[in-house]
Order: structure tokens, then C-alpha cells, then sequence
């Protein structure tokens, strides 16, 4: 992600997300603050290094018909063989089928990077992500005590 896509990014997100959606929690008052801003960009800035790098984590924009709507990642968890995914999409973008479209470039990514496995994590109020999931051929793991349900799901080569 460069800073032309993180710019377009972070526009998407102060229109149409909300900070908790997109980015880890910032202290201050509610919603797009200049400081929260920064911060979007810093956490996107830092993981410019990949899988490879301090952080082992990448993002990457979701651009759908020219046009930036989310972000993904993929990060390192343990050894290299397993990474985490997770993504975003700006709220009028959802439901068109782009998060289960992005997630088979994610395993293909996965599986350029040598990962064996690739898991998430969602609950089971968010049926657009369990429907990517499941498109994708995860294994779903509802917990018996919370609404979390875990995912896994192998890479491969799209």
C-alpha cells in the first residue's frame, strides 16, 4: 500500500466506516479526530514491510471497479505457515460479494507467502463475512461459550 492508496483508504474509511471498524481503538473522543487519522496512517505505515518485516503483516486496499472500498491483511501468527486475514469494506460496498472475491486473493497471496493455513476470526451476528468464509471453503468453529466463531481455511492459488 502506498501512500496514494492509503490516502484513498483512509477517505473510505472517515466516509463510510466507523474508527472501531477499521483500526485499532485510539484514545479520545468519538469518531474521524485528526489524531485517529494519524493513527489510521501510522498502523498502515508500519506494516509496509510485509510478512517479513518487524511486524510480519501486510495490508493491502481492496479496490472493486476502480475504486478503493476496504482493506485486507494477512499476518504472521506463530510460525509463517499459519496467517491470519481479516478485512474491512466501507459500509455501501458490503453485500455485493467483494469480501469473498478479496479473500480468494488473500489465500492466493497465502499461498505464494508458503502458508499451510490461514484462519479468521468473526462472530455469528456478521453473516456477510461467514458467507465469504463459507464460500471459501472454511471450516467454521463456533464457540460454545460467545458469539465468536473461528475460522480455517487452506491457501491456495487462484
Amino acid at each position: 500500500m502506498d501512500e496514494v492508496g492509503l490516502e484513498e483508504l483512509l477517505v473510505v474509511a472517515v466516509e463510510d466506516a466507523e474508527p472501531e471498524e477499521v483500526m485499532p481503538p485510539v484514545a479520545g473522543p468519538p469518531g474521524w479526530t485528526p489524531i485517529r487519522q494519524e493513527a489510521f496512517r501510522a498502523w498502515h505505515r508500519a506494516r509496509r514491510p510485509g510478512l517479513a518485516g518487524p511486524l510480519r503483516e501486510s495490508t493491502f486496499v481492496i479496490v472493486h471497479e476502480g475504486r478503493t472500498v476496504g482493506s485486507a491483511r494477512l499476518a504472521v501468527r506463530g510460525s509463517r505457515e499459519v496467517l491470519e486475514t481479516g478485512m474491512w469494506l466501507a459500509r455501501s460496498r458490503r453485500g455485493r460479494g467483494i469480501g469473498g472475491a478479496a479473500l480468494r486473493l488473500l489465500l492466493g497471496e497465502a499461498a505464494e507467502a508458503g502458508a499451510r493455513s490461514v484462519v479468521a476470526d468473526t462472530t455469528v451476528h456478521n453473516a456477510a463475512a461467514l458467507a465469504a468464509l463459507r464460500g471459501n471453503g472454511a471450516t467454521l468453529i463456533p464457540s460454545e461459550d460467545t458469539a465468536d466463531v473461528h475460522a480455517e481455511l487452506r491457501p491456495r492459488r487462484s
